[in-house]
C-alpha cells in the first residue's frame, strides 16, 4: 500500500503567532514536498483553494517546483476542481507536470468542498452537477490520448481533436474525489477510474460500504479492479498528549471559522477528542496512528492512505515534526503490517 500526504496550502503562523504571508506559505509547502520524498513517503499532494486562508490556487505550478527538488515520490493534486476548471488545460498542465517529474504526476478531479472559484470564473454555481458530469466526461475522453470526438452541453464539441502534450506513458493516473456520495462512487466505477475517499468526519471504518459498493459498480459495468485511497487530515508527534496539545488549537479555529460560514456549532474540546479516537482524525503518537492507519486499510482494502497533515494555522516547524515522524516511524510500520 502506497502512503501520502497532502496539504490544501493553509496560512499557517510564525513563532510570534503572527500569519505568515501566502508566498512564504507556497514557498514552505515546496520544502514540504522535497521533505516527504527525503522520508520515504509515496505521494506528496497539494490542493487547491481561491480564499484568504489558503495559499495555493496553482498547484500544478507549486507540484512542478517539488518535481524539480525530487526523484522519487509521485506528485499530484488533491483535489481539482474540474467543475471551474478547463479540463484540456488541467490534462496540458498535469502532462506537462508528468513530463517534467519523469513520470511522476497524477491528478485527482472533484468538485470541491468550496465554492469560491465559481463566482470567481464566471460558472454559476445553480450548474454545479452539470458542470461536473460534462467536464468529467471530456476529461475521460482525453486521459485515452488519442483524438478526441466529444459533444456536451458546456463548450463547442470536438471534432477529432488530439491535445498535447501527451505523456511519455500514455496514461495519466487519475483519481476521482468522493466525500461520501453513493452516486459519485458509481460514477468513478464508470469511468473505470480509481476512487479517493475524503474522510473528514465519522468513523473511516463507516466508508466500507462505499468501497463494496464500488467493487461492486466496476464489476457491474465490465471494469477492472481499480485501487481505493482514503485522504484524511491528522496530525503525528512523539505521544498522543503532544499530538492532541499541537494539533487542536488550530484545527479548532479552522473549523470555527469554516463553521460561521456554514452553520456548525463550535468544535469542543470533547468532540475533538471523540474524533481522535472514533472518527476521522489520525492524530497521535507513531504507534497510535500507525494503527488506525492499519485498521482503515484493512477494512477498505486500500491501495492507498494520504494523510492531510495542514490544518489551518499549525505552524511549519510542528508540520515538518510531523511530516519526519509520518514518513520515517508511520510508514515503515504500515507497510511491515501489510
Amino acid at each position: 500500500m502506497e502512503l501520502g500526504v497532502d496539504t490544501f496550502g493553509d496560512v499557517t503562523v510564525d513563532a510570534d503567532g503572527l500569519l505568515v504571508p501566502h508566498h512564504q506559505v507556497i514557498r514552505d509547502v515546496v520544502a514540504q514536498g522535497v521533505l516527504a520524498d527525503e522520508v520515504g513517503l509515496d505521494f506528496f499532494g497539494v490542493g487547491e483553494h481561491h480564499r484568504e486562508d489558503f495559499a495555493v490556487s496553482a498547484p500544478d505550478v507549486v507540484l512542478t517546483a517539488v518535481a524539480a527538488r525530487t526523484e522519487r515520490i509521485r506528485l499530484g493534486s488533491s483535489v481539482t476542481v474540474l467543475s471551474s476548471d478547463d479540463p484540456i488545460r488541467v490534462f496540458q498542465r498535469f502532462a506537462t507536470l508528468d513530463a517534467i517529474s519523469n513520470g511522476r504526476a497524477e491528478v485527482t478531479l472533484g468538485r470541491g468542498s468550496f465554492t469560491e472559484s465559481f463566482p470567481l470564473f464566471g460558472y454559476d454555481l445553480a450548474d454545479y452537477e452539470e458542470l461536473f458530469t460534462a467536464k468529467l466526461d471530456l476529461f475521460a475522453a482525453l486521459l485515452k490520448e488519442g483524438p478526441v470526438r466529444w459533444a456536451g452541453a458546456t463548450r463547442p464539441p470536438l471534432e477529432n481533436v488530439t491535445v498535447y502534450p501527451q505523456t511519455a506513458s500514455g496514461s495519466l493516473r487519475t483519481w476521482i474525489g468522493v466525500g461520501g456520495s453513493p452516486e459519485s462512487v458509481v460514477r468513478a466505477a464508470s469511468y473505470g477510474l480509481p476512487l479517493m475517499l475524503a474522510i473528514i468526519g465519522g468513523a473511516p471504518e463507516g466508508f466500507a460500504p462505499f468501497a463494496e459498493l464500488y467493487a461492486d459498480a466496476l464489476a457491474e459495468y465490465g471494469r477492472e479492479l481499480q485501487p481505493v485511497g482514503v485522504h484524511a487530515p491528522g496530525h503525528v508527534a512523539a505521544t498522543d498528549e503532544q499530538a492532541r496539545d499541537e494539533y487542536f488549537p488550530h484545527y479548532a479555529a479552522m473549523a470555527a471559522r469554516i463553521g460561521r460560514e456554514r452553520g456548525w456549532p463550535p468544535l469542543t474540546r470533547e468532540a475533538f477528542e471523540a474524533e481522535v479516537r472514533e472518527g476521522a482524525l489520525f492524530v497521535g503518537s507513531p504507534e497510535t496512528v500507525s494503527a488506525k492507519i492499519i485498521r482503515t486499510a484493512t477494512a477498505l482494502k486500500l491501495s492507498r492512505f494520504d494523510l492531510k497533515y495542514s490544518a489551518g494555522t499549525l505552524p511549519h516547524e510542528l508540520i515538518t515534526s510531523c511530516l519526519e515522524l509520518y514518513g520515517r516511524e508511520v510508514a515503515p510500520a504500515v507497510r511491515a503490517a501489510l
